[in-house]
């Protein structure tokens, strides 16, 4: 489970999300790309991150996967998910996310993103709610809003999942479905 949210006006950010943005490589895989002699390429995605992206978007939350690389995996994994908006062989992921919130008419407030390198900090600094995954580059990690207890690919989506549900005051009923509580 997520860490327990204690400050205000961290919670008061998560509460107006009603998007969330993955960065792929390093944040929903470990990271590693697995590429064979025949040129098959694999990722390795923990089932426990999908398990919470698929809760968050039952929950109204959308997500959207954005990311510099092109992989047929991710396309794949996306579709197993549900996951319907995928953009992918992307140079410019600020012009991505302008395109992505004028077409769903959302503020950047309203928005979470999460990554793990340099080339998410200009991101950071247009979303409502900026997180780093554990192992993300220093310079990332200073700059987050949050950053997770777990690795990339190892739960730390999960972990975000369970923040924005907590923050949201959702969690209660996520538990109760499951009869944990």
């Amino acid at each position: 489970m997520a860490r327990e949210m204690t400050d205000e006006r961290l919670l008061n950010k998560i509460r107006r999300v009603k998007l969330l943005i993955l960065d792929v490589d390093g944040v929903l895989t470990d990271g590693r790309i697995i590429i064979d002699d025949a040129g098959v390429e694999s990722k390795n995605f923990d089932v426990k991150d999908g398990h919470g992206l698929k809760i968050i978007m039952r929950y109204g939350i959308d997500v959207v996967l954005l990311t510099g690389r092109r992989s047929q995996v991710v396309e794949r994994r996306a579709a197993d998910l549900g996951i319907a908006e995928v953009h992918q062989g992307i140079r410019n992921k600020v012009e991505a996310l302008a395109e992505i919130l004028q077409r769903r008419n959302l503020a950047p407030e309203e928005t979470a993103y999460a990554g793990d390198d340099i080339v998410d900090i200009p991101i950071f600094k247009r979303v409502g709610f900026a997180v780093a995954v554990a192992d993300a580059v220093p310079e990332v990690r200073q700059v987050a809003d949050y950053v997770t207890g777990c690795k990339g690919g190892r739960g730390a989506v999960r972990e975000l999942c369970e923040v924005i549900l907590q923050a949201q005051e959702l969690w209660a009923d996520v538990a109760a479905r499951y009869e944990f509580a």
